[in-house]
C-alpha cells in the first residue's frame, strides 16, 4: 500500500468511526486508561477504546501478534496527523502503552510479551509503576524494598510513593533489592505481579490541583512469581534505565505529541481581544502577542526535532539519552504554555468552583497546578541537564 492510499484509508476510516465527542478537548475524568475496575464517565470513551483497539491503533507500531496494527515509522506518522486533524482524542493512554509495553517488546520473553501486551494494546489491563521510595527518589538506585525468594515465588516487602493511578491499576512493575550486598545498581531486579496479591496496600495523595493520581503503595509479604521477572535477576537496572528513557519521552511529547484543543492564539483573542482597528486577528497585548509567537515558534521547531529524530532512528525504534533532551524541552514547554494560557485568561483561570466560571476554565486552573510537576516526574529537569551535559555532550562529571 501506497502512503498516499494508506493516508486516504486511514482518514476514511477515522471519519466514519470517531465519534463526535470524540473530537472534542478531553477533561481529565474522560481520559481512558482501561483496565478490569475502569469506569467510564462518557460512552464513547469505551467504544473509541474499542474501534481502536479493533484496528490496532491503541499501539500502532506493536505487531499483529501483540495487538498492534504493525505499522512502520511513516505510516504512524500519518496515522497521528490524520487523528490531529480531526482532533480525535488519543483512545488509550497510560504506562502500558508508553513504558512497560515498548520495555516487554526490547527486554521480556516471548511467554510473558504473549501474556502481558494483548492486554496492554485492548486496555485490559491497567499499569503502574513502582521506582520511587520514601528515601530513593532523583537516586533511584538506593530503593530499599526487599524481594527473598521462597520456593517459586519472591516475598516482597517495603513501600513505594508517588505511584501514579495505583488505586486504580491492576499490575505493576516494581523495582525490588535481591541482593542486599551487591553494589546498590547492581541488586535490583525487574518484576511484575498484580495489584490484588495479599499484603498490596494503596493509599492515594491528594495534589494541590484536587486530583489524587499519585499514590502511596505498601507491600507486606507480598508473592510474586519468580517468572515475572523480566531481564535478569540482580540486572534489573539495566530495564529500569531502559524504561526511563520510554518514560521520559512519553512525557516530553517525544511519542508524537497529542490532542490540545484550542490553540493559545486563539484563547488569548477569545480572553483579550484584536487590536483596535485589527480585522486580521492581531492579539491587542503587544508583549503578550510576541511571547506567543516566540512560543509558537519553539513548539514548531521541538515539533520537527521529534520528527527528525523519529526519522533518523528508523532501524532502531529503542530511545536512547536524547529522550532525556525531549523530556527538558518538552515539559519546559508545556509549563510556559500553561503560564502564557494564565496570562490570557487573567483570573478566568483562577477560579476553584462556583458560579462565574465555565467547565473549561475549572478544567484549565487543575491542569496548570498540574503543570508544576512536569519538571519533577520522570526524573528532575536539573536530572536531566546532568545526563544531557554527561551523555549527550560528553563533558567530564
Amino acid at each position: 500500500m501506497t502512503t498516499d492510499s494508506f493516508r486516504t484509508d486511514t482518514r476514511d476510516w477515522l471519519e466514519a468511526n470517531c465519534p463526535a465527542s470524540m473530537r472534542t478537548p478531553m477533561p481529565a475524568d474522560e481520559m481512558s486508561g482501561g483496565g478490569r475496575r475502569a469506569r467510564y464517565k462518557n460512552p464513547d470513551t469505551l467504544l473509541w477504546l474499542n474501534l481502536m483497539a479493533a484496528k490496532g491503533f491503541t499501539a500502532p507500531t506493536w505487531p499483529k501478534e501483540y495487538g498492534g496494527a504493525g505499522l512502520g515509522p511513516t505510516e504512524n506518522q500519518i496515522l497521528r496527523e490524520e487523528m490531529t486533524r480531526i482532533n480525535a482524542r488519543p483512545a488509550l493512554a497510560g504506562m502500558g502503552l508508553s513504558m512497560i509495553g515498548p520495555a516487554l517488546l526490547e527486554y521480556g520473553s516471548d511467554e510473558q510479551r504473549a501474556e502481558h501486551l494483548p492486554k496492554i494494546a485492548s486496555g485490559e489491563i491497567w499499569w503502574c509503576q513502582g521506582y520511587s521510595e520514601p528515601n530513593a527518589g532523583s537516586d533511584l538506585a538506593s530503593l530499599q524494598t526487599k524481594a527473598v525468594v521462597d520456593g517459586d515465588d519472591y516475598i516482597i516487602n517495603g513501600q513505594k510513593v508517588w505511584t501514579s493511578g495505583a488505586d486504580k491499576a491492576d499490575w505493576i512493575f516494581c523495582l525490588v533489592r535481591t541482593d542486599v550486598e551487591a553494589p546498590k545498581h547492581n541488586g535490583i531486579t525487574f518484576i511484575l505481579f498484580d495489584m490484588t496479591t495479599p499484603g498490596v496496600t494503596v493509599k492515594p495523595i491528594k495534589l494541590i490541583s484536587g486530583l489524587s493520581p499519585f499514590c502511596e503503595t505498601f507491600f507486606e509479604d507480598v508473592r510474586a512469581p519468580r517468572k515475572n521477572v523480566i531481564g535478569t535477576v540482580n540486572d534489573g537496572w539495566t530495564v529500569a534505565k531502559r524504561l526511563l528513557q520510554y518514560e521520559r519521552t512519553m512525557i516530553g511529547g517525544g511519542t508524537g505529541g497529542g490532542q490540545r484543543g484550542k490553540s493559545l492564539a486563539e484563547i488569548a483573542l477569545e480572553y483579550i481581544g484584536r487590536e483596535v482597528g485589527q480585522a486580521d486577528g492581531r492579539l491587542a497585548d503587544q508583549a503578550l502577542r510576541t511571547d506567543l509567537i516566540n512560543h509558537s515558534m519553539n513548539d514548531r521547531a521541538f515539533g520537527l526535532t521529534v520528527r527528525r529524530s523519529s526519522d533518523e532512528s528508523k532501524t532502531n525504534t529503542a530511545p536512547s539519552f536524547v529522550s532525556s533532551m525531549f523530556k527538558y524541552y518538552g515539559t519546559e514547554q508545556n509549563i510556559k504554555r500553561f503560564e502564557l494560557m494564565q496570562r490570557a485568561m487573567g483570573s478566568q483561570m483562577l477560579g476553584w468552583e462556583g458560579e462565574g466560571f465555565a467547565e473549561d476554565e475549572l478544567t484549565q486552573t487543575r491542569a496548570w497546578l498540574r503543570s508544576k510537576a512536569n519538571s519533577i516526574e520522570g526524573g528532575t529537569s536539573e536530572v536531566q541537564l546532568n545526563i544531557i551535559a554527561k551523555r549527550v555532550l560528553g563533558l567530564p562529571d
